[in-house]
């Protein structure tokens, strides 16, 4: 590919990146921090992730200097928030001046191996092997791996168990949708609001209708699926039954878990990344997975970061950069990232039965993960972000009564048709 054309496409994805990293799931945003080593030549590699929370001192630096260590050189490491550093590695790109290694939310993964900015795993001898198939998925493009996953965080369902107790309700007891339907219409009989999630026309609220919309058996080529319309019902007749709030169809993921530690409801979706804040939280919590229409763990969108390699002039860095991942991605390196972000579940076999030795209580956490799936797997790569949006809309319109589920659906499969091409 000639460069003045990879630099174009990389202009262009700037614009669907962005949009598409503004938000998914876990980290809070600030300045840029991170002081440069001062040394100079090949003996420092850099780093850049989206972790400006985590300053110098803090565990995740020691961890990723460790790994430097290990490999022999020094890692200067530079954090941003997540939009800044989204454009800042596609301007780094065109410039030639890419850090050696890079942390990212994973639907931006696609989008960085579209533009020619990120190397395969295969290109920097990575073994991919190890790696939970459904968690690697959203990293692959055509067949090829473009990033490993440090660790995924998804959504399941938190209760408040004075309400449920009150209700008469086991947490148990809710395995599908009927069995959970009966615990709402328990909770709402006995005084309480049953359950509160984020419907907000944005990427959050898609994230937090795929779990039902995946629950129920559809899939994102196919918007407007009796299956797709099922799990689209379901959301409406929470609303319209009043067991859950209309401040649901604004909620984001935030709002919705502010209305769950006023005490005041039953269930909320939410993710991973509250479960200190539910420990904290001033009644006792709990937490299942989100029920599939039929039974079992729906599959729950992943969150999470991947590591990349982006594009080097010199190509005899990437023995030192598969090091250093290598070092983040042994059973031991996935759960020291997983004790350094509490919510961050390990991506491999070994790394979970490790991580489940520390932490038996977070057993659902782990179902939660192996049932997970990739927004951009199943090969949609750069198509999600412009399914999604027609899928949030069509969410939007179906909540807020202006059209019926089928209706809001159908105008949203000609839509997603009309933009991929599909």
């Amino acid at each position: 590919m000639h460069h003045h054309h990879k630099s174009r496409a990389i202009a262009a994805a700037a614009v669907s990146a962005v949009s598409l990293l503004a938000l998914t799931a876990c980290t809070a945003s600030g300045d840029s921090s991170g002081e440069s080593s001062g040394a100079s030549g090949s003996d420092t590699y850099t780093w850049w992730d989206p972790y400006p929370q985590h300053t110098d001192g803090s565990d995740w630096q020691n961890r990723v200097q460790a790994c430097g260590d290990e490999a022999g050189v020094t890692i200067d490491r530079t954090a941003y928030d997540t939009t800044a550093l989204t454009n800042q590695l596609l301007l780094s790109a065109q410039e030639g001046t890419s850090p050696d290694v890079v942390l990212l939310d994973n639907p931006a993964v696609s989008t960085l191996a579209d533009t020619g900015a990120i190397i395969s795993m295969d290109e920097l001898g990575f073994d991919t092997s190890a790696i939970d198939p459904n968690l690697l998925g959203a990293g692959v493009v055509d067949g090829t791996a473009y990033g490993i996953p440090i660790g995924a965080n998804t959504l399941a369902l938190y209760y408040n168990q004075d309400i449920l107790d009150a209700a008469g309700v086991d947490p148990a007891s809710v395995t599908d949708w009927d069995s959970l339907n009966a615990a709402l219409e328990q909770i709402d009989a006995s005084g309480s609001r049953a359950i509160t999630f984020a419907g907000i026309g944005t990427e959050e609220g898609s994230f937090q209708f795929l779990p039902w919309f995946w629950g129920a058996g559809a899939d994102l080529t196919e918007l407007n699926s009796p299956q797709a319309v099922e799990a689209l019902d379901l959301w409406v007749s929470w609303l319209d039954n009043g067991w859950a709030p209309q401040s649901a169809i604004q909620n984001s993921q935030n709002t919705a878990w502010e209305e769950f530690l006023d005490g005041t409801v039953g269930f909320v979706e939410n993710g991973t990344w509250q479960v200190n804040s539910a420990a904290d939280a001033g009644f006792p919590t709990g937490y299942i997975t989100i029920p599939a229409m039929n039974g079992g763990a729906a599959p729950a969108p992943t969150g999470g970061e991947f590591i990349m390699a982006p594009a080097q002039n010199d190509s005899a860095r990437y023995d030192v950069t598969r090091q250093i991942i290598e070092c983040m991605t042994t059973p031991e390196g996935f759960v020291q990232t997983a004790d350094t972000f509490a919510y961050y579940i390990p991506p491999t076999a070994d790394g979970q039965a490790q991580f489940l030795d520390e932490h038996p209580e977070l057993e659902v956490w782990v179902d939660a993960v192996r049932a997970a799936k990739g927004r951009t797997s199943d090969n949609l790569g750069t198509d999600y972000p412009l399914i999604s949006e027609q899928l949030w809309t069509a969410v939007q319109s179906a909540m807020s009564g202006a059209q019926s589920s089928q209706d809001a659906l159908d105008a949203a499969q000609d839509a997603a048709v009309a933009a991929t091409g599909r």
